[in-house]
């Protein structure tokens, strides 16, 4: 992005006193990360801000600052705001409900999604850019927000789980300055590492055993795939965010070059997360599906049909990719 594009959007959002930040449905580390980041940036600016996300927050995430800020989509739906700033968010349908608000204010959507639709009035997309949450702490810098321990720990969850702790491929140089300073200014590693990475109840392990036991295997291991239905759920007492992470499970396994997860929750919502290792775009074949994401992690979701209907639909379109992409 231009220094002329990123000075138009910080004095767009520096003229405005009313604004509403809005993150995506089924919210991951960096959306919340990014939503919380930029409320808490505006409240330094002593700017009159709401945010919201239309969908239920995974607990553990509500020990970070700013997080119990974010508002579900019944308290806001009336609140009219000057601007609307909507993060991570590839495409309208993303913030749920939302999306009718859109059509209705200013909105600045501010992204690093390559699937991105360029659906806001100003758009920053840096498909570069590691997370949406270093793209915050860019935006932030440039309205003159001053950072203290509770800004830069709400900031530095979004880079850090959305580079898998540093250990995926869209790791590189700057997202390594940006979480330094981060951490120079108070941010604590260890207290985001455990809090999301050391928090399974004994009901998410043995979730997990049964999304092992589903597991099938294709074009000679370079294809992992699995499922959880919604009986598998309220078998184990869990929720949707208890499988948070089990599609990394299978992208570990030594052969695999793509991992899919199938997720049924509520009942009759298929949730298709894909991950690829080294080489597989994803977010290619999640497109045609009609969700998006990055090459090496993207995803879909479907509504009315079962799983076994989503499976037989998404497996053979992996299962040609791979193979199209070893004949090239």
């Amino acid at each position: 992005m231009s220094s002329k594009e990123i000075l138009s959007i910080t004095a767009e959002i520096l003229s405005t006193n009313r604004v509403l930040i809005l993150g995506h449905i089924m919210p991951d580390g960096d959306d919340i990360s990014s939503v919380a980041s930029l409320y808490l940036g505006l409240k330094k600016l002593d700017k009159e801000v709401r945010c919201s996300i239309d969908y239920d927050i995974p607990s553990y995430y509500k020990e970070f600052p700013g997080v119990s800020a974010i508002e579900n989509y019944e308290s806001t739906c009336d609140y009219d705001p000057e601007l609307i700033v909507v993060v991570d968010s590839s495409s309208p349908d993303r913030v749920g409900r939302f999306a009718d608000k859109l059509k209705l204010f200013k909105t600045i959507v501010i992204d690093h999604h390559a699937t991105n639709t360029m659906y806001g009035n100003l758009n920053w997309v840096d498909e570069s850019s590691a997370s949406c949450a270093q793209m915050i702490y860019i935006l932030n810098n440039s309205m003159g927000v001053e950072y203290d321990r509770e800004l830069a720990l709400a900031n530095y969850l979004g880079i850090a789980t959305d580079t898998g702790f540093f250990k995926y491929s869209n790791t590189d140089y700057r997202v390594f300055q940006v979480a330094s300073q981060l951490v120079k200014l108070g941010a604590e590693p260890h207290f985001v590492s455990t809090t999301i990475l050391e928090n399974k109840t004994l009901e998410q392990l043995q979730l997990l055993s049964t999304m092992i036991n589903n597991i099938k295997v294709e074009c000679d291991g370079q294809l992992v795939y699995s499922h959880l239905t919604y009986d598998d759920y309220v078998l184990h007492r869990c929720s949707e965010d208890a499988s948070s992470g089990f599609v990394s499970e299978l992208r570990s396994v030594k052969t695999a070059e793509a991992a899919v997860l199938f997720s049924e929750f509520p009942q009759g919502e298929i949730h298709v997360s894909m991950r690829s290792k080294r080489w597989l775009d994803v977010s290619a074949i999640a497109f045609t599906l009609g969700g998006g994401g990055h090459p090496r992690a993207a995803g879909c979701s479907f509504s009315g049909y079962n799983i076994e209907y989503v499976i037989d639909e998404v497996i053979p379109l992996l299962k040609s990719s791979l193979r199209d992409e070893l004949k090239g």
